[in-house]
């Protein structure tokens, strides 16, 4: 498949920075009313609830599209994997009680080198039937952490407890009884998001749509091109800016 690598696509750095601007947002207030106990109810919040499902929507689709232009796939999807792993560590050392397992960098690096081992079969679907299906593996399997099956919050099927037995199957979407993640995001259903974004930008080249995405917004194109680093040292600095505020230690 020939990539789109002759310009950047800036709109797509802007959407990227739109959606990481936002993650600082939501994490300062995560910090702020629930890490430094202002509120500790405030993510119970249904608004709470959908500004967070949509900022990890949006990050992770961009995700999908960007895989389209990545020229050292592999590569960049071992450096996103170890920024997963070096989150693990920071919160393990520094906040216990929010210990981040499989969080959205682990995720997005596992899908890259998924998606990308499979992109010669994967490029067989039809890019709206790949949308499409993707859309709807996640509505059916969004509660497969939740030990059921249906559609979205429409439970149909309970899943077996043996499923959901074994610690290491967490990372898969089996999370055990005594799981406990302050940002988790297993391979199921969120595979299929990545996916979704994957299969978005081939039907944007199909319908020649691509022109609208060479014009992106300065302020936002910075942050989007630099958004590996910007999320790796945005916790710390927001966690120091609420030790400032709150006292919290």
């Amino acid at each position: 498949m020939k990539k789109d690598v002759s310009c950047r696509f800036q709109l797509i750095d802007a959407l990227r920075g739109f959606a990481l601007l936002n993650m600082v947002v939501f994490h300062f207030c995560y910090d702020a009313f629930v890490v430094c106990g202002r509120d500790p109810l405030w993510f119970t919040d249904s608004w709470v609830i959908v500004w967070e499902r949509f900022i990890c929507i949006t990050f992770i689709l961009i995700s999908g599209v960007s895989l389209h232009f990545s020229q050292h796939a592999y590569r960049r999807a071992l450096i996103v994997s170890l920024g997963g792993m070096l989150i693990t560590l920071v919160t393990v050392v520094a906040v216990p009680s929010q210990t981040v397992w499989y969080g959205v960098l682990s995720l997005i690096g596992c899908s890259m080198l998924l998606v990308k081992a499979a992109q010669r079969w994967l490029d067989r679907i039809d890019p709206f039937c790949g949308a499409g299906l993707s859309l709807a593996l996640f509505a059916v399997f969004y509660g497969v952490p939740e030990r059921y099956i249906g559609f979205f919050y429409l439970k149909m099927q309970e899943l077996p407890e043996g499923f959901y037995q074994f610690r290491g199957f967490a990372f898969l979407g089996f999370p055990d009884s005594e799981f406990c993640s302050g940002d988790y995001f297993p391979l199921i259903p969120w595979l299929f998001i990545f996916l979704l974004g994957y299969y978005l930008w081939s039907v944007v080249r199909r319908c020649h749509a691509e022109v609208y995405f060479r014009c992106g917004f300065r302020p936002l194109d910075f942050f989007g091109r630099h958004t590996l680093v910007i999320y790796l040292i945005h916790q710390p600095i927001l966690m120091g800016v609420c030790s400032l505020i709150f006292g919290y230690i």
